[in-house]
């Protein structure tokens, strides 16, 4: 048998992960006495945001289920890989070409599995920046609720004692606790922001690394595809004998290059924005209409400077 497993093989960083260096694995990943079952991730879902500061309780929830989306993703890289060696076990014992083209097929499918487990680290990226935004809200509920008690207080002592002297304190105390409000909701409000950019950035970043890989892969294996011949034989009948060994290995190799190779610089898929491309339409179109009136402004003061003597008398 022309077995060749490069892909499964310890190899040198890729391109992109010299570009940019892989993060520590993810802390999602599932522990060994507690399984991948979905009794704790539906217990998880359901009491995420019943505790801590309220004011972090809805991203408390969405950092919760999105643990919840790469333990599930973890579960999928597993059970790819299983696959990927099934399908090779299933194709020895089948005719040489089937045999070796399952065999490839199987390195692809076996690399789909890895990808989806470095997938998991840098998804996690995102999940933990949007959980330090989650933490940054949790140390600003204080300040919140400890300006609303002194308001209460001093709302209470007004209508119970409007002359205590308690109500000329606990109103400095509003001022500095108001003052204090003011600082820790600014940083919440740029942190917020300098956070979400950062979070989603890993987000779309791994996503769009993981999509062109796979797109990558799918390819490659279609190509091992075109080896097989599915020509219908009659009863009786020989089938040709299998050359595609070497074409096959080479796929393979090919396959390997072309991922190890990638980065997000080369990344095929280029988003185009409709509301910049309508704003240079426009611009153009403004660029057009003043070229039209200058124009014709040229053209009237040519005519009046170049009109007959009789007509200009």
């Amino acid at each position: 048998m022309h077995r060749t497993y490069s892909l499964r093989n310890s190899r040198a960083p890729t391109a992109s992960q010299l570009q940019t260096p892989p993060p520590p694995p993810s802390s999602t990943r599932s522990g060994r006495f507690f399984g991948k079952g979905g009794l704790v991730s539906s217990l998880r879902r359901q009491t995420a945001g019943q505790f801590g500061p309220e004011l972090s309780r809805k991203l408390s929830q969405l950092v919760k289920i999105e643990k919840n989306v790469l333990r599930g993703i973890e579960v999928v890289a597993n059970e790819r890989r299983e696959v990927a060696k099934q399908l090779s076990i299933w194709g020895e014992d089948n005719d040489d070409d089937v045999s070796d083209i399952t065999d490839k097929l199987g390195v692809l499918i076996y690399e789909i599995g890895e990808l989806e487990d470095q997938f998991i680290d840098r998804y996690d990226q995102y999940r933990l920046t949007i959980k330090s935004i989650r933490d940054i809200e949790g140390s600003v509920q204080p300040s919140r609720e400890r300006k609303e008690r002194i308001t209460d207080k001093i709302a209470y002592l007004k209508y119970k004692d409007p002359q205590s002297p308690k109500i000329v304190v606990l109103e400095q105390e509003l001022v500095r606790a108001e003052a204090e409000s003011l600082v820790a909701e600014a940083q919440l409000s740029n942190i917020t922001r300098e956070k979400l950019k950062i979070a989603f950035n890993y987000q779309f970043d791994s996503l769009r690394e993981h999509s062109e890989k796979l797109a990558l892969i799918a390819g490659y294996g279609k190509a091992l595809l075109e080896l097989l011949d599915d020509s219908p034989v009659t009863p009786g009948e020989t089938r040709p004998a299998y050359d595609g060994y070497e074409a096959s290995k080479q796929i393979i190799i090919d396959a390997e290059n072309a991922l190890a190779s990638w980065t997000l610089d080369q990344a095929v898929v280029k988003p185009t924005l409709s509301i910049r491309r309508a704003d240079e339409l426009e611009y153009d179109d403004e660029e057009e209409e003043d070229g039209e009136v200058e124009e014709e402004d040229a053209e009237q003061q040519w005519a009046g400077e170049h009109q007959p003597a009789s007509i200009a008398a």
